[in-house]
């Protein structure tokens, strides 16, 4: 991800969760009060590619059509003005360990409070408490509003 010194960097998880659109729209609101740029990272990650069997789901993930469905979710969340103002990133690897790399020089990272974890995120751990704990940048924990 480029590093532009000249303004603030606000890094933003995106993984399609109500609480990441709250934590889009939280970077957005705060890029815009510190002069800043709003970076959104999804992070896609094949499931079963690290474990011990084989990954039952198709190896190839058409990045074009992943990057078109982020701009169209970033739209969808957003409106078409400040959808174009976020840079947006679909990187392959650990969402955390993805995170972390992109918060780097960053002003603050900013994630959503529970994302699409369920029981995975209870076997592997939370992204929002793992980059809490690990970032060299401040952090955001954003929940989505109860409805």
């Amino acid at each position: 991800m480029d590093r532009d010194a000249s303004e603030p960097r606000v890094v933003v998880g995106v993984d399609g969760s109500p609480s990441s659109y709250e934590a889009l729209r939280w970077a957005v609101r705060y890029a815009a009060l510190v002069g800043g740029t709003v970076h959104a990272v999804a992070v896609w990650e094949l499931p079963g590619l690290y474990g011990w069997s084989a990954p039952a789901v198709d190896m190839d993930v058409d990045e074009e059509e992943t990057r078109e469905r982020m701009r169209k979710e970033l739209t969808d969340v957003l409106g078409t003005d400040a959808a174009d103002s976020v840079r947006s990133h679909v990187v392959h690897g650990n969402a955390a360990d993805v995170l972390l790399r992109a918060a780097e020089g960053a002003e603050v990272l900013v994630v959503g409070g529970r994302g699409r974890g369920g029981f995975a995120a209870a076997l592997l751990g939370s992204v929002s408490h793992h980059v809490s704990q690990h970032a060299s940048c401040p952090v955001v924990i954003v929940r989505a509003e109860k409805k």
